[in-house]
C-alpha cells in the first residue's frame, strides 16, 4: 500500500498532463480589426433601432455594447413601459420601434392600451407595458437578423476621424478591437462616444435623480395601520436611518405601488465605471435601508424584495453641443422645423430629489418635432447621435429622453447615417426631403407628411 502510494504521489507531481487537460498560455489581451459602413455606440432604445435600420437598408453594421444584453432603460433598467406612441388619438411614432414593442406585447399574451381613450393627465396609461426580459431578446434577434454585428461588453476608447471615414479603437474582456468605419451613431445617452470624438458637450450643475427599479411584497396593503407607519417613517428620518427624498418622503406611495419607479438616488451617473458604480451601489444600498425599516413594522414582517433590476436607471447627464439646440419653447409650442425628422409626445418630466415630479402636460393639439441638426454635433463629420444626448435645453430634454421619442430619433439618424454614405457626404448635407421619404419607406413617421 506504501508502495503504491509512493507511486500516485510522484504521479500527481510529474510534468505531463492529465487525460482531458489542455495546455494554455498565460492570459493575454486579443486584438482584433474591423471594418464596418456603420457603427453604432450603445445599444439601448435609440441603438438597436438605429443598428436594425442601417442593417435593413443594406449596410455592415456594427453596435457596441458596454453591458450583457440590449434594451438599456427598457430591460437593464426596468423602465418597461415605453410611450409615448400616439397623441390626441393620432400615432406619430411608428416604424422599427413599434414593429418591437408591438412583437414583445403580442408574444407575451398582453394587450395594448387603448389609444382611442384619451389620456387627460394620466399620461402613463398610454405607456406600453412589456415583459422587459422578453423584448430584450427579440430585439436581438432582430439585430441578427438584420445582419448587425453586436459587441458586448466593448466600450470606445479612441475617435480618430481621417480623410472620409473613423478609426476607432475599443477595449472589452480580454480584447482590444480597431474598427474602422464610414458613418458613427451615437445613441450611448451620455454622449460618451461624442466625448470620446472630441466634441463639445452640454450639462447642468444638478442633474436629475436616478431610479433602481424594484418590486416589493409580503404584505397587505388594505390591512396596514397607514397612520402608525408615517409616524414611524418620520422617527426614522429623524434619526438619520431614512433619507426623506429618496423614496420622494413618500412610504405609503412605496407600500401602495410596490416600488414601481419611486425611489430617488441624488446624482446618479452612468458616465463612467466609477460614478455608474456609486449610482449602483447607493440605489441597492437605499433599497436595503427601507427593507429593514419595514419588517420591523405591525403588517410589514414579512416585506420581501420580488424583483429588482441590475443597475440603477439614469435619467440625466451630458448632451451634444448641437447644431441647434431645442428649447422648451420650442417643445411645448410644437414647432415643426424645416428638417424635422421625427416626433416626440411626452410631458415636460423633470424630476427633482425633494419634491419628486410634476409632469407639466402639452396643450391640447400640440405635438413636439425633432429637429436633424440637434443630432449633429457642431464641428463634426460623419458623425450623428440620438436619444436622450441629443442637443436640448433641460426642461425640453426630460421629454425628449422617453423610449418611444428616443426609438424615432434612432431610425431618423440611420436613414441619415446611410444616405451619408451612399452619397459620399456627412448627414447635415444629405437632402432632408430624402431622409424623409426613406423613413416612410421603412414605416417611421415624420412631421409634415
Amino acid at each position: 500500500m506504501i508502495t503504491k502510494m509512493g507511486a500516485l504521489s510522484v504521479g500527481i507531481t510529474a510534468p505531463h498532463l492529465s487525460h482531458g487537460d489542455v495546455r494554455s498560455e498565460p492570459y493575454k489581451i486579443r486584438k482584433r480589426k474591423v471594418e464596418t459602413d456603420v457603427l453604432v455606440v450603445g445599444g439601448g432604445t435609440a441603438g438597436v433601432v438605429a443598428a436594425i435600420q442601417a442593417g435593413r437598408a443594406g449596410h455592415s453594421v456594427t453596435l457596441l455594447e458596454c453591458q450583457s444584453q440590449l434594451g438599456g432603460t427598457t430591460s437593464t433598467a426596468g423602465v418597461a413601459f415605453p410611450g409615448i406612441f400616439f397623441a390626441w388619438g393620432k400615432q406619430i411614432i411608428s416604424g422599427i420601434g413599434w414593429e418591437m414593442v408591438q412583437e414583445a406585447v403580442a408574444l407575451n399574451g398582453d394587450s395594448l392600451p387603448n389609444f382611442s381613450i384619451p389620456h387627460g393627465r394620466q399620461h402613463w396609461r398610454h405607456q406600453v407595458r412589456l415583459n422587459g426580459p422578453l423584448y430584450s431578446i427579440i430585439i436581438e434577434q432582430k439585430c441578427i437578423e438584420a445582419g448587425v454585428q453586436i459587441r458586448f461588453y466593448e466600450t470606445p476608447t479612441s475617435m480618430v476621424f481621417k480623410k472620409d471615414h473613423w478609426l476607432v479603437e475599443t477595449v472589452g474582456k480580454g480584447i482590444h478591437a480597431e474598427i474602422k468605419c464610414k458613418q458613427i451613431i451615437d445613441c450611448s445617452g451620455n454622449a460618451y462616444a461624442a466625448a470620446v470624438a472630441g466634441f463639445d458637450l452640454l450639462r447642468e450643475k444638478e442633474t436629475q435623480p436616478g431610479t433602481l427599479m424594484f418590486q416589493i411584497g409580503g404584505y397587505d396593503f388594505e390591512k396596514l395601520d397607514l397612520e402608525m407607519i408615517k409616524e414611524e417613517y418620520e422617527k426614522a428620518i429623524k434619526n438619520g436611518e431614512l433619507v426623506r427624498a429618496e423614496m420622494r418622503g413618500n412610504i405609503v406611495g412605496l407600500l401602495k405601488n410596490a416600488g414601481d419607479n419611486i425611489q430617488h438616488i441624488a446624482e446618479a451617473d452612468s458616465t463612467t465605471s466609477e460614478s455608474h458604480t456609486m449610482a449602483n451601489i447607493r440605489g441597492r444600498e437605499s433599497l436595503l435601508k427601507h427593507l429593514k425599516f419595514l419588517r420591523r413594522l405591525p403588517g410589514c414582517e414579512n416585506t420581501k424584495i420580488i424583483e429588482m433590476r441590475t443597475e440603477t436607471g439614469v435619467r440625466e447627464t451630458y448632451r451634444i453641443d448641437g447644431l441647434y439646440k431645442i428649447t422648451h419653447e420650442d417643445y411645448v409650442s410644437g414647432k415643426v422645423f424645416d428638417d424635422s425628422v421625427s416626433y416626440s409626445y411626452y410631458p415636460i418630466d423633470l424630476h427633482i430629489i425633494e419634491h419628486g415630479v410634476t409632469p407639466k402636460h402639452l396643450t391640447d393639439g400640440v405635438v413636439a418635432t425633432v429637429p436633424l441638426r440637434a443630432l449633429i454635433p457642431k464641428n463634426s463629420r460623419n458623425f450623428i447621435v440620438a436619444g436622450r444626448c441629443l442637443s436640448s435645453d433641460r426642461l425640453a430634454n426630460s421629454a425628449l429622453r422617453v423610449q418611444a421619442s428616443c426609438m424615432g430619433m434612432g431610425q431618423a439618424a440611420a436613414v441619415a447615417s446611410v444616405l451619408a454614405i451612399q452619397k459620399g457626404i456627412s448627414p447635415a448635407e444629405v437632402p432632408i426631403e430624402e431622409i424623409k421619404s426613406t423613413i416612410k419607406k421603412y414605416g417611421g413617421i415624420v412631421p409634415g407628411a
